[in-house]
């Protein structure tokens, strides 16, 4: 072989190992990296939190409920999403029927709620709310309300999706009528009774700002109007006696028609409401002062 031959031999050989290494060392380096960038990508896909789903899920004795679904709420809120899915549909009316077969069973609901929501309902909180729409989602299903008991819990553990949606916040059980029941609701008439819930509003206005008593005595309201079937409660508007006595039944009337339509809006029973007006014409303070005139503009919730 001539010294040219060797020499160009040499140099097909030195770039033939080059891009041997070249493309060895490249290749790792570059799967190194890929295998880097999809560790950091799966990492950071795991850190992210996964929402909390809850069963429509239930037992007693042989009776058992297990359905992958659940009544569903937008956070900050107690109006259920629909529609439902349809394996609770279905799983509705099988309760129906094992309720109407065993009259001494209840069954309870818990609904949950997290502090960091806003709580726009009539009750102490979004996880009585919550209850209170899928009892009387159930009661519309034929499901007697006196059947139902509803509870609330908070769990700040409750993660709602990407869409801001809490997937089956509420929780079930079944349980027997206690005994002291009775006696329960007696003392939660007469605790009513002797304690209504009083609204007051403006001069000429009517709103409602309620303060966490009243929330509280609404609540109890809903549970002794759902527990007695020939119970109602009544709403009596009163105003003070500055303008035409006409002009302020008529005022007194509109606010307890105003304070009806707002628990029918947040689940109270529209069967169970009556409204009435008595004006000026039963004061529980001067009107000959702003601050008596403030305490007379009344609307008095109460049990019949």
């Amino acid at each position: 072989m001539t010294k040219k031959a060797q020499y160009l031999l040499g140099i097909i050989l030195t770039i033939l190992v080059g891009t041997y290494f070249y493309w060895t060392c490249c290749s790792s380096c570059n799967g190194s990296k890929i295998e880097e960038e999809v560790l950091i990508e799966e990492t950071a896909i795991e850190d992210e939190p996964k929402a909390t789903s809850y069963p429509f899920a239930f037992k007693d004795g042989d009776y058992n409920v297990n359905v992958n679904d659940n009544f569903n709420f937008k956070a900050s809120s107690s109006a259920i999403l629909l529609p439902l899915a349809e394996n609770v549909e279905n799983e509705i009316n099988n309760l129906k029927k094992y309720l109407n077969e065993n009259t001494n069973k209840a069954f309870n609901i818990t609904g949950y709620y997290t502090s960091s929501e806003e709580n726009k309902s009539v009750f102490p909180n979004l996880g009585f709310a919550r209850a209170n729409a899928v009892k009387n989602y159930i009661v519309n299903k034929g499901i007697p309300s006196h059947s139902i008991n509803i509870n609330e819990e908070l769990k700040d553990s409750f993660i709602p999706s990407a869409e801001n949606v809490f997937f089956g916040p509420v929780a079930y059980s079944i349980s027997g009528e206690t005994e002291d029941l009775k006696d329960e609701l007696k003392a939660l008439h007469d605790q009513i009774v002797a304690d209504p819930l009083v609204l007051h509003f403006q001069t000429g206005e009517a709103s409602i700002n309620l303060s966490t008593e009243q929330r509280q005595k609404i609540a109890n309201i809903s549970r002794y109007l759902d527990k007695v079937d020939d119970a109602s409660c009544s709403i009596i508007g009163h105003t003070d006696n500055q303008g035409v006595r006409a002009n302020n039944i008529k005022l007194g009337l509109d606010r307890a028609d105003f304070t009806k339509s707002y628990l029918i809006n947040n689940g109270i029973s529209e069967a169970k409401i009556t409204t009435s007006s008595e004006g000026p014409d039963s004061p529980i303070a001067t009107n000959d002062t702003p601050e008596g005139r403030s305490q007379n503009r009344r609307t008095i919730v109460t049990l019949k």
